[in-house]
């Protein structure tokens, strides 16, 4: 389907020399892919780390006139921010004509609110220094909190992993399917799905004693022989998924699966996911996995984000409307 699309944004006669790919050193792998599909070679850009951990990006080519597109994801360490901001600015100082950040994970977005007294709003402040470092647009993928789109006063292109996913889950023809949310808070997306493949959603109710912790777990909706897939938006510790997973298995469920589009697999995520009941895990490469992935890769299957990034970016170059990847 996206190879179709990049030739549709071939056949629009860019002047590809005129639209520039840099990466971070964090976004290169999947950089290097959006590159090709879109046609053009990633632009050459170096960094020079200082002894005391401080670090200076450059271009290592002109971007004068060009309109670039900088891929970086930020998930930690904050190095990977602080990089992607410096890259920003270094291609306004060298006269681009517009900047792009490419953000597939925009990290600090579970921070979208004052949830307790005397804390940090990390995705407004992240969006601040994003619009003060010069870019002139943002692209990303599934938001934590949609609400962030109204931190930018630039336009945000926010992409749904759900053009991905849906066709995927389709593919795999499951009979007596189930959506399961993992919380209250992805009852939304959960629904969404259900409604576009026909089939009864279920939600999960948890409790936390403290972050990244559950102290207890339970289904709401029909459970018993049901094939269930839970959605999310990402895995970090994999805590919620592996008990929601476990938890349903318990109540009769045929098997489970879990579908989410950034795998930030923190501590011991792999081992949970290894040691749970779930059959599968897909999640998109937004992230690039740790070397652990390679002891696990039986139960985790990754799907490209590559060609409708690089479609995206081909329409949004072309002044071409992208409401038909707006699948959510």
């Amino acid at each position: 389907m996206w190879l179709q699309k990049t030739q549709e944004v071939v056949q629009m006669n860019l002047d590809t020399n005129k639209v520039k790919i840099f990466s971070g050193r964090a976004g290169v792998y999947l950089a290097r892919r959006i590159a090709e599909s879109f046609g053009v070679d990633l632009g050459a850009s170096s960094v020079v780390d200082f002894e005391d951990g401080e670090f200076q990006t450059s271009y290592d080519e002109s971007v004068r006139g060009a309109t670039v597109f900088i891929v970086q994801s930020t998930f930690p360490p904050s190095d990977n921010l602080m990089e992607l901001l410096l890259m920003i600015d270094a291609a306004k100082r060298a006269s681009a004509y517009k900047i792009v950040a490419v953000i597939p994970y925009f990290g600090w977005a579970r921070q979208d609110r004052k949830d307790k007294p005397r804390v940090s709003i990390g995705a407004r402040l992240v969006a601040d220094m994003l619009g003060v470092a010069g870019i002139d647009r943002m692209m990303t993928m599934d938001l934590h909190a949609d609400q962030i789109q109204g931190f930018f006063s630039i336009p945000v292109d926010h992409v749904y992993a759900s053009s991905i996913f849906l066709p995927f889950i389709r593919s795999l023809a499951i009979d007596r399917l189930a959506i399961a949310a993992p919380d209250m808070g992805g009852a939304k997306r959960a629904s969404t799905y259900a409604k576009a493949l026909d089939c009864p959603v279920i939600i999960c109710h948890k409790s936390r004693e403290k972050a990244n912790s559950i102290s207890s777990m339970t289904a709401i909706g029909e459970v018993e022989g049901k094939n269930i897939i839970i959605l999310d938006d990402m895995i970090d510790t994999a805590g919620t998924i592996t008990t929601a997973a476990d938890m349903m298995m318990s109540q009769g469920a045929a098997s489970v699966r879990a579908v989410a589009t950034h795998a930030l697999f923190s501590g011991k995520a792999y081992e949970r996911v290894a040691e749970s009941s779930l059959c599968e895990v897909i999640i998109t490469d937004t992230i690039p996995l740790s070397e652990k992935h390679e002891k696990f890769t039986g139960k985790i299957k990754i799907l490209s984000v590559a060609d409708l990034f690089a479609d995206i970016i081909g329409k949004v170059y072309a002044n071409k409307s992208i409401s038909s990847t707006f699948i959510m």
